[in-house]
């Protein structure tokens, strides 16, 4: 095998995303023992400084799971809804189908609230649900990942909680590129990853958890091993983690939050994002025929689903992905599932455009000035 033959290209996907060459070299320092003093020199700043870029303080306990995101979610729904209970899961999109479906194959009794791509949490038809299925439990999606959709987290948590629910929220997508205020937001979870927004590899979830979830974890029978936030709380309160974690991804999430919190600034790296996606509506407008997604007020700071013009197909979109590649970019021609549906459904199709993490507004400018005679031709 030659790597040689792997392609250095800039990701403007939806995550994995770019990553700065000071991360990349961060990966060469010296691996550690996770139960050694050495262990505390690497988590102890990295669960300081993610309670920051949060905007939580102590009410907030932080738990890193060897996996992703989805461990994270999965350990939720394991540890939180009794065999007695529902869970109420609500979806603006795929990721929101996901959380539904973790919920089923833990056997938890679910059910669904679903709504179509591009349309963000209905709060009238989610007090209805509320009504009718009384959830101990209500996962739901702040930044969807597949149509670009932001819910109002803090509204929906409010509803959750008139009806004595607790909220479970998927941040994946958004932790790191965008204020999400946790303190005072009614979240009582708060899942996350790495390898969007923050700008790292994969390899590690992030769980946010108050004291209230954990009281309520420990009333909970069969959580399992790695997805008993009780347990893993037990390693995560000594800056550990349960299991043995990837020391090289921990060596660059140290030096990465780090320069976000210190070099950066966390409110400088928000008003970046904030620039971007500025950018890419200001480019979408530009071209004939396409259309942003999300509705306003509702589009994230992270990423941007389009929509293309009628009669543009997914192979037509898959020929603009290689003709990017040429160029040196790896271009997202839409989720793949979704995408499908709306095909055969004649419906038009989606493009996303992903403005996250350490892309500058530079390197944006410059894909979308590479990308344009690609979609309009």
């Amino acid at each position: 095998m030659s790597t040689q033959d792997f392609a250095e290209l800039q990701l403007f996907i939806t995550g994995p995303t770019f990553i700065r060459p000071e991360v990349r070299q961060a990966g060469l320092l010296p691996e550690f023992g996770h139960r050694d003093s050495e262990n505390n020199k690497r988590f102890k700043p990295v669960m300081e400084n993610l309670k920051k870029l949060a905007g939580c303080g102590d009410d907030y306990n932080v738990i890193i799971f060897n996996g992703s995101g989805s461990s994270a979610m999965e350990a939720t729904v394991r540890s939180l809804v009794a065999d007695d209970e529902t869970v109420l899961n609500v979806s603006v999109g795929a990721f929101g189908d996901l959380y539904h479906k973790m919920a089923v194959v833990n056997g938890k009794k679910a059910v669904q609230l679903k709504f179509a791509a591009g349309e963000a949490i209905d709060l009238g038809k989610l007090e209805a649900a509320l009504a009718e299925h009384k959830p101990a439990c209500v996962t739901f999606t702040h930044n969807e990942t597949s149509t670009g959709v932001t819910n109002d987290m803090k509204a929906v948590c409010a509803l959750v909680r008139k009806f004595g629910a607790l909220p479970l929220v998927d941040g994946v997508s958004i932790f790191g590129g965008a204020a999400i205020d946790l303190t005072g937001s009614g979240a009582a979870t708060y899942a996350t990853s790495t390898q969007k927004s923050l700008a790292l590899p994969a390899g590690f979830g992030l769980l946010f958890a108050t004291p209230e979830a954990i009281e309520k974890a420990k009333t909970v029978k069969n959580k399992g091993f790695a997805t008993d936030i009780v347990a893993q709380l037990g390693r995560a309160s000594k800056n550990q983690t349960l299991t043995t974690p990837n020391c090289t991804l921990a060596n660059q999430m140290c030096v990465q939050l780090d320069y976000i919190v210190n070099t950066e600034g966390i409110a400088n790296r928000f008003a970046r994002h904030e620039k971007m996606r500025g950018m890419v509506a200001d480019f979408v407008a530009s071209l004939p025929g396409f259309e942003l997604l999300a509705p306003e007020g509702h589009r994230s700071a992270t990423l941007t689903a389009v929509r293309v013009p009628a009669g543009v197909t997914v192979a037509e979109l898959k020929k603009v992905k290689e003709a990017m590649r040429a160029k040196g970019y790896l271009f997202d021609p839409g989720y793949g599932k979704l995408n499908t549906e709306l095909e055969e459904k004649g419906q038009r199709v989606l493009i996303r455009l992903g403005h996250m993490g350490d892309i500058t507004p530079e390197m944006l400018a410059k894909y979308l000035e590479a990308l344009k005679p690609e979609l309009v031709k």
